[in-house]
């Protein structure tokens, strides 16, 4: 199954789901990292760059991430699910929706820092990122602020929603996580 269904996910999505996982919590290790780097370590300069190539990677792999996700079928309920309130059913759209925007702002808060000094972003010397060069004034320090914050809240709601689908897989016993990691064969 390459596509989703109306009761499994494809391995397309699948595999999207799990790079950008994995990419987005290396991405935040190595944020975290390069945070503690001072000016003269000799990794400054390359962590900063691996930074920003995967950054603008991450965003062309979300976007084509969210593309899939709305030219294929909405894959439904697990009827577990339908046990609870609508409340949490909502809580569980909202933070999907939520880790989306967090992701763009950051993209866009990277971007604005990378490129207040008018320098545009090498993409792994595949391609350049252009420059707008700085639009307000203080744009690197607040937008760090911006994408700083941003980062810490991404990671929060992502830590929430994997200590969910565990619950659903340990607790409830029920299909969410295993539906994300190998398609389910129609019933």
């Amino acid at each position: 199954m390459i596509r989703n269904s109306r009761n499994s996910y494809g391995w397309i999505a699948i595999v999207f789901h799990w790079l950008s996982a994995f990419v987005i919590l290396g991405m935040f290790a190595l944020g975290l990292y390069m945070v503690d780097l001072s000016y003269y370590d000799p990794w400054y300069r390359d962590a900063l760059t691996l930074h920003k190539s995967i950054g603008v990677l991450v965003a062309v792999l979300i976007i084509l991430r969210l593309i899939w996700k709305y030219c294929n079928a909405q894959v439904g309920e697990i009827e577990s699910h339908r046990k609870f309130a609508k409340l949490q059913s909502r809580l569980a759209s909202l933070a999907q929706v939520a880790m989306y925007l967090f992701l763009f702002v950051l993209f866009a808060s990277g971007y604005l820092i990378s490129t207040a000094d008018g320098r545009s972003i090498d993409v792994f010397n595949l391609f350049m990122l252009p420059s707008m060069g700085e639009i307000f004034d203080q744009q690197s320090d607040i937008t760090g602020l911006v994408h700083l914050y941003v980062a810490w809240t991404l990671i929060s709601v992502v830590s929430i929603h994997a200590l969910a689908a565990l619950y659903h897989h340990f607790i409830l016993k029920d299909l969410t996580l295993k539906r994300m990691c190998i398609p389910q064969t129609e019933k």
